[in-house]
């Protein structure tokens, strides 16, 4: 681990462990977060822990030394980003039935079924070969501003979404080699497990997600195309960090190639979508025309 010289550092880290009272930890954690002043988000379930949290160096060390002196989480893995500011506004910490909310008839646990798991480098080399298929384990809308050259795109707007989608969409690759992927690796845990409990006979996932093949030396982001989506203040973040690097998103309303995200100025809508500038100021923040006459007649009336 080492610190830079950005005065804060934006937290990433999932555990599946067993977790006998989620709302006492869920309770303590959160007490703990306000007094120490770190930000974020952070779920804990029976199944485990998954958190994205920022502070200045001193709070995250603190927040860390924390973490490590309760034995469930001694061996934490945790990725560090730097940043000039905080990444979030407020701290939540809920607890939660699923850490993944796949909502399966029968569940999948992580630490005893799950896709094998490929560095970085191994992950690469996979990506070239021509009989694998790539999942992205996350949502459309994370897809379009970034994803693996040749990843399928699932037409999936939430996460329990997913086995349904599957079952309807891949049944015919099972002999295949299947890759997966998602932004910090804990979606891929669960879906890779899935996909083996359904039959699928080669499932391997990225291990540690497409963050951490960002930061990676030796592959330096190669064959990812855009930016990867993250559920912050940041809204994206750039993973290839090559000669390569493209945009491929496209504005809601021009059609440019575009990979900011915006939400719609409608309180009733909020519909985050891909917005270049100049149609941001044109269309007054607002996803439709139909949106901005909704919001007018609210204020007249």
């Amino acid at each position: 681990m080492t610190t830079g010289e950005a005065p804060y550092r934006i937290l990433l880290y999932y555990k599946f462990i067993t977790i006998e009272n989620p709302e006492a930890l869920a309770r303590e954690h959160l007490a703990y977060c306000k007094k120490l002043g770190v930000k974020g988000r952070i779920l804990v379930a029976p199944e485990g822990i998954n958190g994205t949290l920022s502070g200045t160096v001193e709070q995250t060390e603190a927040y860390l030394r924390m973490m490590r002196q309760i034995p469930l989480f001694q061996d934490l893995v945790v990725k560090i980003d730097e940043s000039d500011k905080h990444a979030f506004h407020k701290i939540f910490v809920r607890p939660k039935k699923e850490l993944v909310t796949f909502r399966l008839e029968e569940d999948v646990n992580p630490n005893e079924l799950t896709g094998k798991h490929l560095k970085p480098k191994e992950f690469y080399e996979k990506l070239q070969q021509e009989d694998v298929i790539v999942l992205d384990g996350r949502n459309y809308y994370e897809y379009d501003i970034g994803h693996f050259r040749g990843a399928i795109r699932p037409e999936v707007e939430s996460t329990k979404e997913f086995p349904e989608w599957i079952r309807n969409n891949l049944s015919e690759y099972k002999d295949r080699p299947i890759l997966t992927y998602c932004t910090g690796g804990i979606r891929c845990e669960k879906l890779s497990g899935f996909l083996l409990k359904e039959g699928f006979t080669d499932v391997s996932q990225l291990d540690g997600g497409i963050v951490t093949y960002g930061k990676d030396p030796e592959v330096e982001g190669r064959l990812f195309d855009g930016k990867c989506y993250v559920f912050d203040e940041r809204v994206s973040v750039p993973i290839n960090r090559t000669d390569e690097d493209i945009v491929v998103g496209s504005c809601h309303h021009c059609g440019k190639p575009e990979d900011r995200y915006i939400n719609c100025a409608n309180d009733y809508c909020h519909l985050q979508h891909v917005c270049c500038e100049e149609c941001e100021e044109a269309h007054n923040s607002f996803c439709s025309k139909e949106c901005e006459e909704k919001t007018l007649r609210s204020l007249e009336a």
